[in-house]
């Protein structure tokens, strides 16, 4: 009888593995937007006029909303307050919207048209793909934040790390998809095409999360019956805000979180533009060596999560992981490495560092933060890492057009000359692309790249602190996940 009454659906390997694929896969969905136009850079410049600010504008747009209205935030006390599956729900219908919103700028609106905003002149088109990005970026969050709550509640106590290294390795390989396969379709069909599959890709990641809705109700059922209803003390608090911005283990997990995805992400929409100026790479394959490292940690990953879940190690793990990054950035910033083999080896050693730092950093937040506090906790993290999101991508656009003025003029100048003849866009591409390949035009990155090796140093140093201060505080982060 007693048996009967302390199973529930989380105790049966085959079933919570089977939710965790369920979310994963929306995660995925996620994951390929996200990167959508990531390896399109030199595409958006030939056929949009895109210059370095604008893509970095663009693309540093995903944390508009989450950073300055504070709606990551917002969310994450709302995840607490309602609960995970009207949660995903709703997270997945608002990056939708913002998905739609993106489209709909590359489909509709010309890329000559302009608009003013603080006395600054910006190209429409470039205003409304960042706000669309922008209202993706609160719903991704938002899912990423619920889908991280999902896996504690599923996997607390068993395989953890696992769970979460499969979660991300599996979304990752949506990030794959789209680095590897959108120049492609570009080719093929069009930028709208390319944005617009990754729309319906959501759409489907949003029926996942319906799906998932009825397995969460189902464990909610079993799990009453075994359990009080929390008392007051034990039910989240606007007040519990304080108590996890007083944790320095909180504060070193998100910084390192920061500094550390600071050094990726960004990567994936500069990266594919670095193969092709210093490393020769096809514009139609820059994506396609950046989008390696997913590779690597579709692999690597479960591994490494598999190790924290039985040996622990799992502050060593995340601070192995930064070492590694800043090996890879040197890599690729030493002006005399042209060879594609550099460039491999810079890929490999990224992507084994991205295998590392997640697979640890996520599953280390129960350690440190109380379950009821969770998704506030892991909402702060992800606005925090926001702030990087925003600002590295826009940095490195504006750095790379004030270091490069040349170029920018003579594809400026360019471009007019061929709009003037009254071309259409794939007309102007064309000849935008015999005019580089004429004139010998190629983005210099050396100075830019600067800004990953210096994000690459402090997150080293703030991996060394929480690895610190788990030996004072004994937060456990060095202990296995598995209970016995």
């Amino acid at each position: 009888m007693t048996e009967q009454i302390t199973k529930t659906l989380r105790d049966n390997p085959k079933l919570r593995w089977l939710v965790l694929t369920i979310v994963a896969f929306s995660m995925l969905t996620s994951y390929l937007f996200q990167e959508i136009i990531s390896p399109l850079k030199p595409m958006l410049e030939k056929a949009y006029g895109w210059s370095g600010s604008d893509f970095g504008l663009v693309t540093g747009a995903y944390g508009w909303f989450n950073v300055f209205i504070f709606m990551l935030v917002f969310v994450g006390i709302l995840l607490d307050k309602i609960g995970v599956r009207i949660s995903a729900i709703l997270a997945a219908i608002i990056s939708l919207i913002g998905g739609l919103i993106k489209w709909y700028s590359f489909n509709y609106i010309s890329p000559d048209l302009e608009m003013t905003i603080l006395g600054n002149v910006f190209k429409t088109q470039v205003i409304v793909a960042g706000i669309g990005y922008a209202i993706f970026g609160v719903g991704t969050e938002y899912a990423g934040i619920t889908v991280s709550k999902i896996i504690v509640k599923w996997f607390k106590g068993k395989e953890l790390a696992l769970a979460m290294g499969m979660e991300m390795a599996f979304a990752r390989l949506g990030s794959f998809v789209a680095m590897w396969a959108a120049p492609m379709v570009v080719v093929s069909f069009s930028i709208p095409v390319n944005v617009f599959l990754g729309v319906i890709m959501m759409f489907i990641g949003l029926l996942t999360f319906i799906i998932y809705y009825f397995f969460d109700v189902k464990l909610d059922k079993q799990e009453n019956v075994q359990k009080k209803i929390l008392a007051e003390d034990e039910k989240f608090q606007i007040s519990d805000i304080g108590f996890i911005l007083k944790n320095s283990g909180f504060w070193y997990v998100a910084l390192l979180c920061v500094l550390f995805y600071s050094a990726v992400f960004p990567f994936y929409k500069f990266g594919p533009d670095l193969m092709v100026n210093k490393f020769g790479v096809d514009e139609e394959w820059g994506g396609f060596v950046v989008g390696l490292i997913p590779l690597f940690t579709i692999a690597l990953t479960p591994i490494f999560g598999n190790i924290y879940d039985k040996k622990g190690k799992g502050a060593s793990i995340m601070y192995l992981g930064a070492a590694l990054i800043i090996v890879a950035h040197l890599i690729l910033w030493v002006p005399s490495f042209t060879n594609i083999s550099f460039a491999l080896v810079s890929i490999a050693f990224l992507g084994i560092a991205f295998s590392l730092v997640p697979s640890a950093m996520w599953a280390s937040v129960p350690k440190i933060i109380p379950e009821k506090q969770l998704g506030t906790a892991y909402a702060l993290i992800f606005w925090v890492q926001n702030i990087g999101l925003l600002a590295i991508p826009t940095l490195l656009g504006k750095v790379l057009d004030l270091t490069n003025p040349e170029t920018v003029q003579k594809l400026d100048e360019a471009r007019k000359q061929f709009e003037a003849l009254g071309l259409t866009n794939e007309q102007i591409a064309e000849k935008m692309t015999q005019f580089k390949i004429d004139n010998n035009i190629v983005w210099d990155y050396s100075q830019t790249w600067f800004i990953f090796i210096i994000l690459t140093l402090f997150s080293l140093l703030f991996a060394y602190l929480l690895k610190r201060d788990d030996r004072i505080k004994g937060y456990g982060l060095e202990l296995p996940n598995i209970q016995k």
